[in-house]
C-alpha cells in the first residue's frame, strides 16, 4: 500500500484461432474479474519474458509473443485521493503454442472467448480494446 513509485508489470493476450485466453483473478483486488494473465516484471527480465513466464505460472499455457500492444495504467486511490496501488502493465499479443489453461492460486477460472463474447463476462477496464489490438497484431503475424 502507498508505493513510492509505480510497479512495472507485463500481461499477454494469447490468440488461438478466433479465441483469446482470459483468466478470472483469484485474489483481490478485483477477485473474480476476467483479465489477461500477467504480473510484475522481475529484475533482469524483458517485458516479453515476464509476460510469457506469468502466463505459464498462472494458467499453464505456452505462447510466442508476436507484438507489443501498449501500456495500461492501473491506479487505485483511497478516499483522500492518495495512491494505494499504481501499476504500469505492458500488454503483449501472443500466438498460442500449447496448454488449455488451468485454474490455481492466480486464476479462479480460465476461458477461451471470441472477442465478441468478452462482453458476457466482467472484465478489467479497457480489456476489449486491448484484445482487439492484440488480435489485429496476431492476424498481421499470421499473414506475413
Amino acid at each position: 500500500m502507498y508505493p513510492e513509485r509505480p510497479f512495472l508489470a507485463a500481461s499477454v493476450c494469447v490468440v488461438r484461432g478466433d479465441k483469446v485466453l482470459l483468466a478470472a483473478r483469484a485474489r483481490p483486488p478485483m477477485e473474480g474479474v476476467f483479465t489477461l494473465p500477467g504480473g510484475v516484471v522481475e529484475p533482469g527480465e524483458t517485458l516479453a519474458e515476464a509476460a510469457i513466464r506469468e502466463l505459464h505460472e498462472e494458467v499453464g499455457v505456452a505462447a510466442e509473443i508476436v507484438g507489443f500492444v501498449g501500456p495500461v495504467e492501473i491506479i487505485d486511490r483511497d478516499e483522500a485521493g492518495r495512491t494505494r496501488r499504481h501499476f504500469v502493465v505492458c500488454a503483449h499479443a501472443a500466438r498460442w503454442i500449447s496448454g488449455e489453461g488451468t485454474v490455481g492460486e492466480e486464476a479462479l477460472e480460465v476461458r477461451w472467448l471470441r472477442p465478441d463474447e468478452i462482453g458476457s463476462v466482467r472484465t478489467t477496464a479497457g480489456l476489449p480494446g486491448i484484445v482487439a489490438q492484440a488480435v489485429a497484431l496476431a492476424s498481421q503475424h499470421r499473414s506475413s
